[in-house]
């Protein structure tokens, strides 16, 4: 499989998973794409960094539209990239945020959660 293909098959699943099986629906959500947008701004600076300083390095067969090699310094915009990183980060960064804050609403409904709300833990004394 290809970086893009691995890209949407993650966010495929990651909509399924909010959507039908956690019914957390974030993505319809007003909030949630105001949080993202401004986490994606930091994601950008982040892979611009990487990869535009070449400590990460990409094959151009694998990402979407790259026609350079491997060698050359990557593009700021154009040529299958944002801000130096492959289009294909983004995919997987908005995957990876979206199930990180469905799994935490899902849990929260539960009444999956830590007592206290804040603070170091508490040990309990042996009785």
């Amino acid at each position: 499989m290809t970086y893009t293909q691995l890209g949407l098959l993650a966010i495929a699943l990651t909509l399924v998973v909010d959507l039908w099986i956690l019914r957390t629906r974030l993505i319809s959500r007003r909030l949630f794409w105001v949080s993202y947008s401004i986490i994606v701004v930091f994601q950008l600076l982040t892979n611009g960094a990487l990869t535009g300083f070449s400590i990460v390095r990409y094959s151009g067969d694998a990402i979407i539209g790259s026609t350079s090699p491997v060698d050359s310094p990557p593009s700021f915009i154009g040529d299958g990239r944002l801000v130096f990183a492959p289009v294909e980060d983004l995919m997987f960064g908005f995957a990876l945020v979206l199930l990180t804050l469905s799994m935490w609403i899902w849990l929260g409904r539960k009444g999956i959660q830590r007592s206290p709300v804040a603070g170091p833990p508490i040990w309990r004394k042996p009785d």
